[in-house]
């Protein structure tokens, strides 16, 4: 099986980024900035969901399934700054050339990635290799890259479930329980940057990592149906999934896996 890596991320606003763009007061709090630019949004579109360059990386959260392994961790503030959240991102991507696997990572996770990314100077050859790389294999890459919206390095779940039509995507949670997955415990997207100010950043970062791994299981399912998996494989995927979060034992599995039915 080759490498597969699941993804999510987490972001607050980047308020240095709007303090310098709009010219703001430095009395102003975090909390402050962050509001102005709700209402300015709000104004002009009708929602307050920040353009995704204004979106800063706090919480980027990998599933690594590869041989007889598999891992769950986080790349995560106040551990490391933006910046190396997102170069070791981009690292993993060039030490396992795996299948990354998203919910949304077209039109969201990995577009923030870019603008951060080169906003902070890093570098991601191997993820950028669109088949004019000095890889061996890199003349592979002109036809399955991470970059093309219809090629497989790069699979956006719900862009491809959705025929790659918005109005068809559903959410993740909802398809996740519904599959029989636990979905989201607690949190959403939307109550981010409320517990990132009260200081609520491992109950984030736990966040990220079960949607990582809802993600993730979605993906084995989608395997099934797509006949990658036989039924005794997709079984055998889910048991050692199970095992695995039972060795990891940490209070967030426990409760993942007591909503996996």
């Amino acid at each position: 099986m080759r490498p597969v890596l699941a993804f999510d991320i987490e972001t607050v606003p980047d308020v240095e980024g709007l303090r310098r763009l709009h010219a703001l007061d430095q009395t102003l709090s975090d909390a402050e900035v962050a509001e102005l630019a709700f209402q300015q949004r709000r104004a002009a579109s009708g929602n307050d969901f920040l353009p995704l360059h204004l979106q800063r990386v706090v919480v980027i959260s990998c599933v690594l399934r590869v041989g007889k392994d598999f891992r769950v961790w986080s790349l995560a503030e106040p551990v490391q700054g933006e910046a190396e959240i997102i170069q070791r991102f981009f690292d993993g991507v060039e030490k396992f050339t795996p299948q990354i696997v998203s919910w949304n990572g077209g039109g969201f996770d990995l577009p923030v990635l870019h603008y951060r990314g080169l906003m902070h100077g890093l570098v991601a050859p191997r993820y950028w290799d669109l088949g004019d790389g000095d890889y061996p294999d890199s003349r592979e890459f002109k036809w399955n890259n991470y970059i093309s919206r219809y090629h497989t390095r790069h699979l956006d779940l719900m862009d491809l479930l959705a025929m790659y039509q918005p109005r068809a995507s559903v959410p993740l949670d909802e398809l996740a329980k519904l599959i029989g997955f636990p979905g989201k415990l607690g949190m959403d997207g939307s109550k981010v940057w409320g517990a990132w100010q009260a200081g609520r950043i491992a109950e984030i970062r736990n966040y990220c990592e079960t949607d990582a791994l809802n993600t993730y299981l979605v993906a084995v399912r989608f395997r099934l149906m797509r006949g990658e998996f036989s039924r005794a494989e997709y079984d055998a995927e889910m048991a050692f999934v199970r095992a695995e979060l039972e060795r990891i034992g940490k209070a967030h599995w426990q409760e993942f896996l007591a909503a996996w039915s």
